[in-house]
């Protein structure tokens, strides 16, 4: 796979909702080169690029950020190959974490190193100070590994020692987990995977498109950068601004989280027996900037319940923890999460 080099000006992010749909038409096109099918993967990692997660700091600053998402799926269905493709299409920074659980949070966030000629401390940063940041198997990570991503993926700063240091915009974490392994493997807990705005689940494409795969010639692509970095955060804040939000799909997000933790109200007592814990207020935010760009994709400035329909088990599958009960009768969450959204009543 080669990237063009001598594309150096990228094309101004329009202001004008038509104009935008063709920048990010280009993108996924761009994209398409190198990824053979897996269609909706690619517009759902583009959805958590261009979505408006909103975030606050320590020190009282707010904004917006990308939505984190969380891979799953067995190795070579293309989980690494879309992330770095996504990342020479927009000619962002991009480092790749291999965790195993001998990694330790200094070989992700940076430690101290002493200067032995000054007899001073400096710091030395980590690959986590990069535009995206590729967790392979993140479930091989201790959980004492793991919580090194919660502050830079919650408020989108990294505390090293007694100074605080702000990251990148965009700043995205795609984290990848192999469904299969059981051994060696440490779950990641509720805390962290409130973090990710999507969990997607990567399956194997068809047999044509298996086809194709083989008659692509990767070495011979020439991947060329539709947007940079600074211009990904300008087409965000105007996808936020451009697709308008009814005052009834907000209503009907926060009725399908309260269904989770009370299945009751909406005529689902037995689903109580098969949740512990629903989802949290946090998602609400992350299923709202999600539906702005999942209508903004289908080309409309404005959001229809469908869009929050098509996004809602990406974006709480993951949020939902199923009881033994659950899991000893192998009920999904998307089962769930299909039943309910049946049952609340449609603004």
């Amino acid at each position: 796979m080669i990237v063009n080099e001598q594309d150096q000006d990228a094309p101004q992010v329009a202001t004008t909702a038509e104009s935008a749909f063709k920048v990010v038409a280009a993108l996924e096109h761009e994209i398409g080169k190198v990824i053979v099918g897996q269609k909706v993967l690619i517009t759902r990692l583009l959805t958590a690029l261009f979505a408006a997660i909103p975030f606050a700091t320590m020190r009282g600053g707010a904004g917006t950020g990308c939505g984190h998402v969380l891979l799953e799926g067995v190795p070579g269905v293309a989980k690494t190959l879309v992330a770095t493709t996504i990342a020479q299409a927009i000619s962002a920074s991009f480092q790749r974490i291999q965790l195993t659980p001998d990694l330790l949070p200094a070989d992700i966030l940076g430690t101290r190193v002493y200067e032995a000629t000054t007899s001073t401390f400096r710091i030395e940063k980590g690959p986590i100070f990069t535009n995206i940041l590729l967790a392979d198997e993140i479930n091989r990570g201790t959980p004492k590994t793991q919580s090194a991503l919660l502050e830079a993926m919650q408020e989108r700063q990294v505390t090293l020692a007694d100074r605080t240091f702000p990251l990148e915009d965009p700043f995205w974490v795609l984290a990848t987990e192999n469904p299969v392994e059981q051994e060696g493997v440490y779950v990641l807990p509720e805390a962290q995977l409130d973090r990710f705005s999507m969990m997607l689940r990567v399956g194997y494409p068809s047999a044509d498109e298996e086809i194709q795969m083989l008659h692509r010639r990767l070495a011979k692509t020439v991947v060329e950068r539709r947007v940079s970095p600074a211009e990904v955060v300008l087409l965000r804040d105007f996808i936020r601004d451009a697709v308008h939000v009814d005052d009834r799909i907000s209503e009907y997000i926060v009725r399908i989280g309260r269904a989770t933790r009370t299945p009751a109200q909406v005529g689902c007592p037995h689903l109580k027996e098969l949740i512990v814990l629903g989802i949290s207020p946090r998602s609400y935010q992350h299923i709202l900037a999600l539906v702005r760009v999942t209508a903004f994709l289908h080309g409309r400035t404005y959001v229809l319940p469908d869009d929050v329909k098509e996004i809602l088990c990406d974006a709480t599958r993951h949020r939902i923890i199923r009881t033994v009960r659950a899991q000893a009768e192998n009920v999904d969450a998307d089962e769930i999460l299909h039943e309910l959204g049946r049952m609340v009543p449609i603004p």
